[in-house]
């Protein structure tokens, strides 16, 4: 019996090294995905030269299901490839409950890759009112000649990062006076379009607002 429990153990300790090289591979890869540090992004989420490229922004809780799920079938039949910016590396979830993993964390979205930068509503939307980095993004959009949309409170945003002086807009009613504040003028329409700026009121909207910024395109 001895004799077979030492064979026993020397193969334990054979198989040893192996699992230790093993787990050397394995442990860097799950510990890298959700550092939330910029660096290289994977395949998936990279966008090729001359790609047909969409990237929607969304509270990291409780963004509007309907405009986002809306926006996202629309864009992907007419051949756009759709993918999502958060805050944070990890799953957003919606009012209704909706679940997206993001493709990129916001501060490493770059207007430059994308032919339009759009911003889903929601009430977390509201997280994202003083957020410099998603100001810095629809300023860039601006900037550079993409298309940039907002629907619902999101608007908002676009108003607070100063893009919105001297346009027409539309917004989610409540919060009109943020953009005339802003130097905008609130239409109250459904869906506002203004050269490449376009704005919309709400979720009932949704589907004109998403053809509009097809239309575009």
């Amino acid at each position: 019996m001895s004799g077979v429990s030492g064979r026993r153990g020397i193969a334990g300790l054979t198989f040893l090294p192996a699992l230790l090289a093993l787990l050397s591979l394995l442990l860097p890869a799950a510990s890298c995905g959700g550092s939330g540090r910029s660096g290289q992004a994977p395949a998936e989420t990279r966008v090729s030269p001359g790609e047909k490229a969409v990237l929607l922004v969304l509270a990291q809780t409780d963004f509007q299901d309907l405009e986002y799920s809306t926006v996202r079938d629309e864009l992907s039949a007419a051949g756009f490839r759709v993918l999502v910016a958060t805050k944070e590396l990890k799953v957003a979830t919606g009012v209704a409950g909706t679940s997206v993993t993001p493709n990129m964390l916001l501060k490493d979205a770059r207007a430059d890759d994308f032919l339009a930068v759009v911003f889903i509503g929601g009430p977390g939307t509201e997280s994202l009112f003083k957020d410099k980095e998603a100001q810095e993004l629809a300023r860039a959009a601006v900037e550079k000649g993409k298309v940039l949309g907002a629907i619902c409170l999101a608007p908002v945003i676009l108003a607070r990062a100063g893009v919105l002086s001297g346009k027409r807009a539309t917004v989610y009613q409540p919060s009109s006076r943020e953009l005339t504040s802003a130097g905008a003028e609130y239409t109250g329409s459904s869906v506002e379009v203004d050269g490449r700026i376009i704005t919309a009121d709400g979720p009932q909207s949704s589907k004109v607002f998403a053809q509009a910024i097809i239309a575009a395109l």
